[in-house]
């Protein structure tokens, strides 16, 4: 079996987003970037299936500009054996949409012949959660989302998932080829340390320029302004229950 893992560089999940003067979009000019979080534990999924003996090949697939390979060496530093960059110069945070991504990994699973693809359930600069529900989608196989726990079948033509829900947690077994989307309790991902980080240097990646796999990346919507969320409010302090009760009904309005 071969899986594909999808991953995206986004800015550091710790470092304090800033909006452009213009409001047109989030500053990313000499800010921290780094792996989506959920995209992290999609590659250390993918690795626990490779070290159980369900995958024989891993690889790492990222659409970006040319820095996005900085991120596709660390998902090869965490164990991925090889790496396919599509490179565009369209900001992944607004003009390279979900389906824009889902066409172009659709391209790539049709090369490369998985027989799962791996992904974060969402990414933390769009939060659109669409990508893989698309993918699978426009390739006719099953999906399971947000999964907590991923099992293959002895037979390896099934998977059973644990998908996290609202109500609690829901079962569901899927033939393979499938999509997996990672949600957050699905594993602790794993550190690329400082050798595994230069043996990654001669890992193979490929790099395809986004414009030759013929998808049409205009895009589907348009970002019209960003803004920062408004600034909280100091606390006030009450002599009695009464009071509270009162502020939260007249001030508040939430009673």
């Amino acid at each position: 079996m071969r899986a594909v893992v999808a991953v995206k560089r986004v800015v550091d999940y710790a470092v304090k987003v800033r909006v452009k003067a213009d409001k047109s979009a989030v500053e990313t000019d000499s800010v921290k970037m780094s792996m989506n979080p959920f995209c992290e534990i999609a590659v250390e999924e993918g690795l626990r299936l490779k070290e159980k003996g369900h995958l024989k090949e891993l690889i790492a697939v990222s659409c970006g500009p040319d820095k996005a390979s900085e991120t596709l060496r660390q998902a090869l530093a965490m164990g991925a054996d090889r790496a396919i960059h599509i490179k565009t110069k369209l900001r992944t945070d607004q003009e390279l949409q979900p389906l824009h991504v889902a066409k172009l990994l659709a391209k790539i699973v049709e090369k490369e012949s998985p027989t799962m693809v791996l992904l974060g359930k969402q990414a933390i600069d769009d939060d659109s959660n669409q990508t893989g529900s698309m993918l699978a989608g426009l390739m006719g196989w099953p999906q399971a989302g947000s999964a907590s726990k991923v099992e293959v079948d002895e037979s390896k033509t099934f998977i059973t998932v644990a998908r996290e829900v609202d109500s609690g947690i829901q079962e569901v077994k899927c033939p393979l080829p499938s999509v997996v989307t990672a949600d957050l309790r699905l594993n602790e991902p794993r550190y690329a340390t400082l050798p595994n980080l230069m043996k990654a240097k001669k890992k193979p990646m490929e790099v395809l320029e986004a414009e030759s796999l013929g998808v049409d990346l205009a895009p589907r919507l348009q970002v019209l302004r960003v803004e920062e969320p408004p600034a909280r409010a100091g606390g006030k302090k009450v002599d009695s229950v009464d009071d509270l009760v009162d502020k939260l009904k007249n001030e508040a309005k939430v009673l």
